[in-house]
């Protein structure tokens, strides 16, 4: 697909997130207004609460914006989803429309930027081959790195929606139950090997209750956010045997501020890759459900200049956001409007490409040299990890926005009233 050209400044530039074919939503304040609901489009944000007010969206008999959230948006469903996108397209793209529509325009320069939404429930899954190959070769050799189930079902936990936090939120480093092999008993210590995790996290737009079909689940999905599930790995080696992940990976879950949605990355549909065992009927792929979005991350020390340390793509997913949540369904689980599903750590077959510390220095064997000259294994305090993720088209990008949070230092005393 070409690029759509907007009216509006800054929205036809090739190095711009926001283009015409994008319309991510999300949720802004400025100095002189609360928050309420947005569209960014080049530069600027839309505001939507406004624009709702004074008629220039009317897309249901009662207001789909007079919250500061998108919640109301997915529970009305993908007919509404696609007549709103359909007139922010005629709003922003038509010449005519400009007067109108101006005024209503908001530099984001001047804006602060929101959760984008209520958040029911999170799950994390762990659908990388090959960051599951990786971290499974490292604690239990080459020959047992994948469990038996891994290529059968999307394997994944029910994580807290209480921490997950928007782009730009500071995250503490955690305290917890840490075990040295050098140790008979364990210490509660703050965390010695905090880590990101370099994800994509779907929303889940509409309700379903029973199991629902892959197609189904696809079309259940509003759109799409970066994720870093901040994870303590020290933590999780001592406390997930024989459950899994649980207070390891309850610090924070960073999303980015914007909701892009599957009609902006319908153009960049690609395949899962090639299966080793065809997949249970109920789990079949139905299609291509993953997307060419290009992903990167970079880490900056306190006061020093980022370096890239990790490069890689959202097509590398050996499930599809589709298939985990048709997965997510099979026991009769109902799905709400705002649940969040965190693909798993996104890596590719080359170490440049890993999504997290733990597989770029091989479980801290192998230091990483940043461009400042220092080196890393695992987080250091005052270090900011930034995720940007962008689908190219032809001469347009479909961005994102940067996904960040800096690494406070731990309490001193974390019971301390």
């Amino acid at each position: 697909m070409p690029l759509m050209t907007s009216w509006v400044p800054g929205a036809n530039s090739p190095d711009t997130d926001f283009p015409l074919n994008n319309l991510p939503y999300g949720v802004f304040s400025t100095d002189e207004m609360d928050e309420r609901c947005g569209v960014a489009i080049g530069d600027m944000i839309f505001d939507c609460a406004r624009a709702e007010e004074e008629g220039l969206i009317a897309l249901s008999d009662s207001p789909l914006f007079d919250v500061p959230f998108w919640n109301e948006v997915m529970e009305a469903g993908p007919e509404v989803w696609a007549a709103l996108r359909a007139r922010l397209v005629e709003l922003l793209g038509d010449e005519a429309n400009r007067d109108a529509v101006a005024p209503l325009l908001v530099p984001m320069a001047e804006a602060v930027l929101h959760m984008p939404m209520l958040v029911s429930e999170y799950t994390d899954f762990y659908a990388g081959r090959h960051h599951a190959t990786n971290v499974g070769t490292m604690f239990r050799g080459a020959e047992n790195a994948l469990p038996p189930n891994w290529l059968h079902i999307p394997i994944g936990y029910n994580g807290r929606a209480s921490s997950v936090v928007v782009s730009g939120t500071d995250v503490r480093r955690p305290w917890g139950q840490l075990k040295s092999p050098d140790h008979d008993l364990p210490a509660f210590l703050p965390c010695r090997r905090f880590d990101l995790e370099l994800e994509m996290g779907a929303i889940v737009g509409t309700a379903s209750e029973g199991p629902v079909t892959v197609t189904e689940a696809n079309e259940m999905i509003f759109g799409y956010v970066l994720l870093n599930d901040w994870s303590a790995r020290d933590i999780q080696a001592w406390e997930y045997q024989p459950l899994g992940p649980f207070q390891a990976k309850a610090t924070a879950t960073t999303i980015s501020p914007w909701i892009v949605t599957r009609a902006a990355l319908e153009p960049f549909k690609c395949d899962t890759p090639e299966r080793e065992f065809e997949l249970l009927d109920h789990l079949k792929d139905a299609g291509p459900m993953l997307y060419d979005i290009d992903l990167r991350v970079t880490l900056a020390p306190e006061g020093k200049p980022a370096t890239e340390i990790a490069h890689t793509n959202y097509r590398e997913m050996y499930y599809s956001s589709a298939q985990q949540l048709a997965h997510h369904t099979t026991s009769g689980c109902p799905m709400t409007p705002g649940d969040l599903l965190g693909s798993g750590t996104i890596s590719g077959a080359e170490k440049h490409e890993r999504g997290s510390l733990l597989e770029l220095s091989w479980g801290g064997k192998e230091p990483l040299t940043l461009d400042s000259g220092e080196t890393r294994t695992f987080l250091e305090d005052g270090d900011t990890l930034t995720l940007t993720g962008a689908a190219l088209g032809d001469g347009y990008r479909i961005g994102f926005g940067p996904c960040t949070g800096k690494v406070l230092p731990a309490l001193e005393d974390p019971y301390a009233r």
